[in-house]
């Protein structure tokens, strides 16, 4: 066994098995921060994620039973997804060896799987294997765990702030019970905020300190869910407030105490993923306000401005088409615009295509259209082109009949040939473009129609 791996089980322990198997209220309070100090130390003391692990669900009843299945508990920043790890640490009597996906390293894990393999041959003990932030493995590293996983050599749990869907291989991720966790509600907050402050032996409660119910729902307002965000502001506003010799804090106090909070929104996670779809779904939905906020809520965040405007320009395409042709123009035209303004003047077009599209018919056609004809080019393979339409350009191409009966479109009434056929004839009528009749189509589906019936009509001269 290498030198401190295990949790619990003896060895001196490196400093993140130490920090995961440690607890907070025997540590030097001045040095702890509050978050950590607080942190549950069982299940009955972990606010939220009922679902989960409140009394009678799957994961609680796992844990007191030490029988923990491979799981990827996934979800926001302070959720709760390492202090679970930390109660299983504490509840199980297998061997517990955490991991950081950020500090180890691929030898570390070779040299941890080794010795879980050893300890189910010799001593017959199961090792449960914390992977934090696994999402930081790439494939390959992934994939080491595999084996392990499928003959029961290690039972892993992997953490994650992202969508394992994306950031866990499928064969990994088909092994394990992927477990999702909410962000806190603001009631859930203000409990945990109120046990921290009355808790004399880990909170705040020697300070005999008071706080308004406004001022705690500040604090639970700015923490967006998580539990050790809304810890940290209170205890940077105890803080604050003794400095200036006051015992009761109120929503100033927050206020002067915390600086502008921070947008939650990772450039490459699941909240990236979250607030793009529903900006495109906003837009698809033809609310010009929602989908102008959840724009603010990526371009406020930091996320590039040239992704905003591509994905506009693919919207205007997939999601308008031809029910409005000068979307993709506005949207092109705000690409280009952008690239020439830069900000912050380059908010203006970007702002007018976002609700250009929002506000405009909608029209998925074209590229149902492509999708039902890509679908028949697989299905029949490579049909061979019908004679007529192959060019005659060549005398072996017209002694073989290529362009032969060819209709000049431009030569018949109207610019349009009834009776030419462009199909092959195994495809027989097929149609695969179904304009809705919405915006500019409702044109297109008259002029379809029109031409559907000069065709008839000269089948039936025939």
């Amino acid at each position: 066994m290498a030198k401190g791996r295990s949790s619990g089980k003896g060895g001196e322990g490196d400093l993140f098995t130490r920090a995961l198997s440690a607890d907070p209220a025997k540590a030097d309070p001045a040095a702890t921060p509050l978050a950590e100090r607080m942190r549950p130390r069982t299940l009955d003391e972990l606010v939220g994620q009922e679902k989960l692990v409140g009394p009678g669900r799957p994961l609680r009843r796992a844990i007191e039973a030490d029988k923990i299945p491979s799981l990827i508990l996934w979800g926001p920043p302070g959720a709760g997804k390492t202090t679970i790890a930390r109660l299983v640490a504490h509840a199980t009597q297998a061997r517990f060896v955490p991991f950081s996906a950020v500090l180890g390293g691929v030898q570390e894990i070779r040299q941890i799987l080794g010795e879980a393999r050893e300890a189910r041959a010799y001593r017959r003990q199961r090792t449960i294997l914390f992977v934090d932030e696994i999402h930081r493995f790439n494939k390959a590293q992934q994939d080491a765990f595999l084996p392990y996983v499928e003959d029961g050599t290690i039972t892993l749990i992997g953490a994650t702030t992202e969508n394992p869907s994306f950031a866990v291989n499928a064969a990994l991720l088909s092994r394990c019970r992927a477990m999702r966790l909410e962000p806190l509600g603001e009631e859930q907050l203000l409990d945990l905020l109120r046990r921290a402050l009355v808790d004399p032996e880990r909170g705040l409660g020697v300070l005999e300190l008071d706080a308004d119910d406004d001022a705690l729902g500040a604090i639970a307002a700015m923490a967006q869910g998580d539990a050790r965000r809304s810890l940290t502001a209170l205890e940077m506003t105890a803080d604050f407030l003794l400095e200036s010799g006051g015992v009761r804090i109120t929503r100033e106090i927050v206020e002067r105490a915390q600086s502008a909070p921070g947008l939650r929104y990772d450039k490459k996670g699941d909240e990236h993923y979250g607030v793009v779809s529903a900006f495109i779904k906003s837009m698809r939905g033809s609310d010009p306000d929602a989908a102008l906020y959840w724009m603010a809520r990526m371009l406020e965040a930091g996320e590039d401005p040239l992704f905003v405007s591509r994905r506009m320009v693919i919207f205007a395409s997939e999601d308008v088409g031809n029910a409005d042709p000068r979307a993709l123009m506005v949207a092109v035209a705000a690409d280009q615009a952008f690239q020439r303004m830069g900000m912050p003047e380059g908010i203006h077009p970007l702002a007018q295509a976002c609700t250009y599209l929002a506000t405009a018919p909608k029209s998925n056609a074209s590229i149902a259209g492509y999708q039902a004809a890509a679908a028949d080019v697989q299905a029949r393979g490579a049909l061979d082109v019908p004679l007529h339409l192959r060019p005659g350009s060549t005398r072996i191409n017209r002694e073989e009949g290529y362009g032969k009966d060819y209709s000049y479109s431009h030569e018949e009434e109207g610019s349009f040939s009834a009776r030419q056929r462009y199909l092959p004839e195994a495809l027989g009528d097929a149609r695969y473009y179904r304009p809705k009749g919405v915006g500019y189509e409702a044109q297109v589906v008259a002029r379809l129609e029109e031409w559907a019936r000069r065709r008839a009509s000269a089948k039936n001269d025939d």
